[in-house]
């Protein structure tokens, strides 16, 4: 089906370039956005102030190379883009851009600036060979409801541009409680040209969830209740997928634990358990305590920045309890921390129909164009756009998701939370669309996928289905006609191999 998404786009747009062949400014937008359409998905990091979004965003990518200090650098608009050599670009606001200087210090990144005034800078773009941005640009961004009205704006005409789709196709959305100002960037989000294509783009984080407990060892627990609490929360609900917590310091750490920082913890554990407890009762304590005799204060010093009590308190626990080894140790360090979680909850959400959301952008750009600059001449290009928007089955399943978390659908509610399923609601794969476990084969996916057609045709031609959710039925029924022909597919690929 994304096949046929993306084909439609790119013919749009090539339509558009001959309409428009000859304006430049208009030329030189459009085959920006086509370039997009072969691009990997683009997912901004956005949030308030010290939510932890550079430090989630190392987390994702699994190397300290975004700066997580309050320096000039966090105040720019930073793109982290897949490249075989490391390279970092300034664009400057005038000007050409220029390369800047590779620094590293005590293993992170530094951004040199050579002088360069944050608000002389457009973007920085950083190529970096790391697996984890081959099929996602991450796109850094200053923080919102900033002390400096200036910072705040930029983030917000990056995100939100009042004319043109946004720069970027989906958010991560960091917050560390539900303040009315998340609500408003979400919906300012939700209500751009890329967002009106439904809440698929939009994933909210509790970040610096190890913080809800004060430190303590069952912290994500009582995070993990309250991210549960906000995803059912209606406001919310309608301009996010959904409320994931994650434990951004720890699991930046363990992605990158070190052998120095391996050691202190091994020599923490050998203390015993009320030795433990009485030293970290506050960061304070922790970093004057002269026990174990082993430990420098440098190094508890280094431990509290990196990992903060709560993760120094997990794995000292976690190694006592057998995870006596680095790599081993941090990876269940990394899955305790509700990063694994998230990283799901993108591949589901964003990867799965990272086509369809580019495609979308894509036809904002076209609409946009011929609302901006009218022109004779532009009719057939105005209905291959209708044609798109109308029957591109991936754009209806968005606008219904759309219609099901804010205005409602008039059908009963289970009818309405399944419809919301079979539509990709918790995932485009066919396994979580039909609410079966992962490893279903083909054939167990075709015979559930069939259930579920049979009792949408038999809702669609009930007389106790109100007309209004008439085209509801038709979309899901769609849907679940998409998975019986992928497992038929599938089937006979299996057979013929």
């Amino acid at each position: 089906m994304t096949a046929s998404t993306t084909a439609g786009a790119a013919a749009l747009i090539r339509e558009a370039l001959e309409a428009y062949g000859d304006d430049p400014a208009a030329v030189e937008a459009l085959h920006v956005y086509a370039r997009r359409l072969a691009e990997p998905l683009r997912i901004a990091v956005a949030g308030m102030v010290k939510a932890g979004k550079s430090t989630l965003l190392n987390a994702i990518i699994g190397e300290e190379i975004a700066p997580t200090d309050t320096g000039e650098c966090t105040r720019i608009v930073t793109w982290y883009r897949h490249g075989h050599t490391p390279r970092i670009t300034l664009h400057p606001t005038r000007g050409e851009p220029r390369a800047l200087p590779l620094k590293r210090v005590d293993g992170r990144l530094v951004f040199v600036l050579d002088g360069v005034r944050a608000d002389e800078v457009e973007r920085l773009d950083v190529e970096w060979p790391a697996p984890a941005l081959r099929a996602m640009t991450l796109i850094d961004t200053p923080g919102i409801a900033s002390v400096s009205q200036d910072v705040s704006a930029r983030s917000v005409r990056f995100l939100t541009p009042e004319d043109s789709p946004s720069e970027a196709d989906a958010v991560i959305y960091l917050m560390r409680h539900k303040h009315a100002s998340d609500l408003r960037f979400l919906e300012s989000f939700r209500d751009t040209g890329a967002g009106r294509s439904g809440t698929v783009n939009a994933i909210a984080v509790l970040s610096r969830a190890d913080e809800v407990g004060a430190g303590r060892i069952d912290s994500l627990l009582s995070a993990g209740n309250i991210a549960e609490r906000y995803s059912r929360d209606p406001n919310l609900r309608k301009l996010a997928l959904g409320v994931v917590p994650v434990a951004g310091l720890l699991a930046q750490s363990a992605r990158t634990l070190r052998q120095p920082d391996f050691e202190a913890l091994r020599v923490l554990a050998t203390l015993d358990r009320a030795a433990r407890e009485r030293m970290m009762l506050s960061a304070d304590r922790f970093r004057r305590s002269t026990e174990p005799a082993g430990l420098t204060e440098e190094a508890r010093a280094s431990l509290l920045a990196r990992y903060g009590l709560f993760g120094i308190r997990l794995a000292v626990v976690l190694i006592r309890n057998g995870f006596p080894e680095p790599t081993p140790l941090a990876h269940e360090l990394v899955r305790r921390s509700g990063l694994d979680p998230l990283l799901d909850v993108l591949d589901r959400q964003f990867q799965a129909r990272a086509e369809a959301l580019k495609a979308r952008t894509a036809l904002v750009a076209v609409e946009n164009l011929m609302a901006n600059r009218p022109r004779q001449g532009t009719e057939n290009l105005a209905a291959a756009l209708e044609r798109l928007q109308a029957n591109g089955h991936e754009f209806r399943e968005l606008r219904l998701l759309a219609a099901l978390r804010t205005t409602g659908v008039e059908l009963a509610p289970e009818l309405a939370a399944e419809a919301e399923r079979l539509i990709g609601g918790q995932g485009a794969a066919a396994h979580l669309r039909l609410g079966l476990p992962p490893g279903c084969g083909p054939q167990a996916l075709a015979e559930e996928a069939r259930r579920c057609l049979t009792r949408w045709r038999a809702a669609a031609e009930s007389p106790l289905t109100a007309r209004s959710a008439g085209e509801a039925c038709r979309v899901v029924i769609r849907s679940c006609e998409g998975m019986l022909a992928d497992c038929a597919n599938s089937d006979r690929q299996a057979q013929s191999a």
